[in-house]
Formats: C-alpha cells, sequence, structure tokens
C-alpha cells in the first residue's frame, strides 16, 4: 500500500465521532513506518491569550487523550493490520499543539568532515545534546523554514506519479 493509499484508507475510516468536526480538519499522513492522524478540539471557553490560554489547551488535548484512548487503540489496531504501519496521534487546540504515542525511527547517515562540524557546533554551543540531536535540530529547522518549497517539491511528486500512474503497464 503506497502512503496515498494509507492516508486516503485512514481518512475514510476514522471515526466520524472522534474528533470535533467543527474545530478543523483531521490531518492524516503517512510514510513507510507511520501514520500520523493530528485532529483538532473545540477552543471553545479558552481564555483569550496568553499562558492561561497555552495550560487550558494542553488540558484539553490531556482530556481527550485520556477519554478517547480506547477508541483510538481499536481504530490504531484495524490500521496497522491494514497498512502495516505504526498509527501515531495528535491533537490541536486554540494553536496549541501536542503529538503523543509517536515513533522516532534512527536514520543512519554518512557525513563529511564539513557537515560533521556543522553538528559539533550546535553540540559545542549547547543547541544539541549530540549529532544526532544536532542532526534532527537542522531537518526541523529546514522543515519550519523552507515549508513552502517543500510542499512544492511533494506537489511535483504528485504529479510526477500521475503522469506515471497513465504510462505503459508493465507484466
Amino acid at each position: 500500500m503506497t502512503d496515498a493509499e494509507a492516508v486516503a484508507w485512514v481518512t475514510n475510516r476514522l471515526p466520524a465521532d472522534l474528533f470535533d468536526a467543527d474545530a478543523g480538519d483531521v490531518t492524516v499522513t503517512a510514510d513507510k513506518d507511520e501514520v500520523l492522524v493530528i485532529g483538532h478540539l473545540a477552543a471553545d471557553g479558552l481564555p483569550e491569550e496568553g499562558r492561561e490560554r497555552e495550560a487550558a489547551a494542553e488540558a484539553a488535548i490531556d482530556a481527550f487523550r485520556s477519554a478517547s484512548r480506547e477508541q483510538r487503540v481499536l481504530f490504531a489496531r484495524q490500521v496497522e493490520r491494514r497498512t502495516g504501519r505504526k498509527v501515531s496521534w495528535g491533537a490541536r487546540c486554540g494553536g496549541h499543539g501536542l503529538l503523543f504515542t509517536h515513533l522516532t525511527v534512527p536514520t543512519m547517515t554518512r557525513l563529511r568532515l564539513p557537515e560533521r562540524e556543522v553538528l559539533d557546533t550546535l553540540v559545542a554551543a549547547g543547541i544539541a545534546r549530540s549529532r544526532s540531536d544536532a542532526l534532527s535540530w537542522c531537518v526541523k529547522h529546514v522543515r519550519t523554514t523552507q515549508q513552502e518549497w517543500l510542499e512544492e517539491l511533494r506537489g511535483a511528486f504528485d504529479a510526477v506519479a500521475e503522469v506515471a500512474a497513465r504510462g505503459p503497464k508493465t507484466p
């Protein structure tokens, strides 16, 4: 099953009452290891701004996590049987988000001295605890600062997949 097929399967079968439909769309993403489901919770009754709003949003997410645990576990088992991928969950409320039950997947890489120097500088400066942590920081930085470019790149992959699907089929 492709990533897109896994996303479609999960999206079409996600229990309608799991998240607040009026609060926003549910985002489902997937890679070869994991399906991530992030839903929105109603922000009604949250304070207008500041630390109180953040604390109330965190409390709403914690309450959702506890209250929905059994339903999420049952659904995750179905998804894992169908897709062969682990299911991870997250929620957003009032502009605050939290991921829970998510995977961290080790990734091996080979870096030359100039790239290792970047990681070592981040470690020496106290920004990261290790080279692994520094590399994770770099990836998060690119994801945050280059989001528009990454979305354009993903769109190009989708276009290539569409063209390839219309091509001749191999025996």
